[in-house]
């Protein structure tokens, strides 16, 4: 599972948003946490209308101050400050996975909007991009400050391709760690609810269609049992859900009904969420959910 957990601090109060889930999960994982600042290359004093770190010694005590505010009692804490100055600041994220060694990067998105890039903001959007590493992605409260963060309720959706399955290892161990409730759900549409492109080349015949989607979700529900019954058998507190509907809107609504505290979203890679179902359904989960996220690469990004 994960050992060290790398957290990108820009000195603004949107990415202290990360603080609380990193602070989570190095203390359920016994892990060790980096605080991590790149020096971004002619770097604005503001970010968001917040501070900004904009040099090596101001980031330093930055980070220090964090360390010491946010992970009394965790083993090990380091602060790193990249002081080469870059314009690649998820680059430089990304490639100092293999330079400190870490396997889960937490940040915050800017939590505001409802386009795919103001959801996870440029830098993390790149970093998920451009990764092979699970990156968990929270948000800031209603006030903008750090919220509280606890995983007790961990929803997984899933479509009918076995390939999004190659998640579950990670998701289990989280489970696992945490003592937590899987929630694994995936989403038929309806006739009503099909996107306009589908329901037209429906509508000569509807009721075929309308009972062909209904036994994908029978065939659905029986595969979902059985991946559960996996589950139970290794002592996880886990639940199949064959829900219907708009899957973007009907998997949201599920998440807030069910308080779910984590989504574990199976992604490819290189190509991020835009690969995960099709990109429709990853913007619409993301730009209705306002529950932390965690990232989890299927694929290599290197190998294309």
């Amino acid at each position: 599972m994960f050992k060290h957990i790398l957290v990108p601090m820009d000195g603004s109060k949107l990415a202290e948003a990360a603080l609380p889930a990193a602070r989570f999960m190095a203390e359920k994982l016994h892990a060790q946490v980096t605080l991590f600042h790149v020096v971004e290359k002619d770097a604005p004093s503001q970010v968001h209308g917040q501070k900004h770190l904009t040099g090596p010694d101001e980031a330093q005590a930055y980070l220090q101050g964090v360390a010491h505010a946010w992970f009394q009692g965790i083993p090990k804490v380091e602060c790193h400050v990249h002081e080469t100055e870059t314009e690649l600041v998820s680059q430089s994220i990304v490639a100092h996975a293999a330079e400190l060694g870490h396997d889960l990067v937490v940040m915050c998105s800017h939590g505001r909007g409802k386009a795919f890039h103001l959801l996870f903001g440029s830098i993390a959007q790149k970093v998920i991009a451009g990764g092979a590493l699970p990156v968990l992605i929270t948000h800031p409260d209603e006030h903008g400050e750090p919220p509280p963060f606890c995983c007790c309720q961990i929803l997984l959706p899933l479509d009918t391709d076995p390939e999004h399955e190659k998640g579950l290892p990670v998701v289990k161990a989280v489970a696992r760690i945490c003592n937590a409730d899987l929630h694994i759900t995936t989403v038929i549409p309806t006739y009503e609810s099909l996107p306009p492109e589908e329901k037209v080349s429906a509508r000569t015949l509807p009721a075929t269609a309308a009972r062909m989607l209904d036994l994908e979700a029978r065939d659905a529900a029986e595969h979902l049992d059985e991946v559960v019954q996996g589950l139970v058998a290794e002592g996880i507190h886990a639940s199949a859900h064959v829900l219907r509907g708009a899957p973007a809107e009907t998997i949201a609504r599920a998440a807030q009904e069910a308080k779910i505290d984590l989504m574990v979203l199976p992604t490819h890679g290189k190509t991020g969420m835009a690969a995960f179902w099709t990109g429709s359904v990853a913007h619409g989960i993301c730009s209705r959910s306002k529950c932390p996220l965690l990232l989890v690469p299927i694929s290599d990004p290197t190998v294309s």
